[in-house]
């Protein structure tokens, strides 16, 4: 649901997963067919994990970070993993690069030049996101929702940002 502002985005569990087979559903109706689904963490993971699972293909996961102050809602120095996990081996052939959205485009920009710069046998790379800003200096090839207004995504998960264990037995001791 989208504030009157236009400056927040509250998105349900329900909202999130039928955004992702939306996804899915433009990445299939392309016609691209790609071996790998490599997929940002964090946020990359959840749409990445179902889309492996929708088209049967092996999910890699690539490590990076950006927002880290204030339970997440800061941007600040973007950090990129050196290596990929992968299921088999060495990730190669036609990817198809999955996050959750291109806010500004920097994470996305980056991402793909360590790749076509560090990784030969990836021979072809599309990417997918569930959301595109208005300001995002990236336009990724699928994406399900283009955001006119930039407003702040608030994402059914985020609240794990800033609970602690602590907090989870006090919420389950009764």
């Amino acid at each position: 649901m989208l504030t009157e502002d236009g400056k927040h985005l509250y998105v349900s569990y329900d909202e999130y997963h039928n955004l992702i087979e939306k996804l899915a559903i433009k990445v299939f109706q392309s016609g691209w067919e790609f071996d790998t689904i490599l997929c940002l963490a964090r946020g990359g993971m959840r749409p990445g994990d179902i889309l492996s699972r929708v088209f049967d293909k092996p999910l890699a996961i690539m490590s990076t970070s950006s927002y880290r102050s204030d339970a997440g809602t800061v941007q600040g120095h973007l950090d990129i993993a050196r290596f990929i996990t992968t299921p088999k081996g060495e990730i190669a052939g036609k990817v198809l690069l999955v996050d959750d959205l291109a806010d500004s485009g920097h994470t996305l920009k980056a991402v793909i030049h360590q790749l076509k710069n560090n990784y030969a046998p990836i021979t072809e790379m599309r990417s997918a996101v569930i959301w595109t800003k208005a300001l995002s200096t990236f336009m990724p090839d699928y994406s399900v929702e283009f955001l006119p207004t930039n407003p702040w995504i608030h994402q059914p998960f985020e609240s794990y940002d800033a609970m602690r264990p602590a907090q989870l037995i006090q919420k389950w001791s009764v």
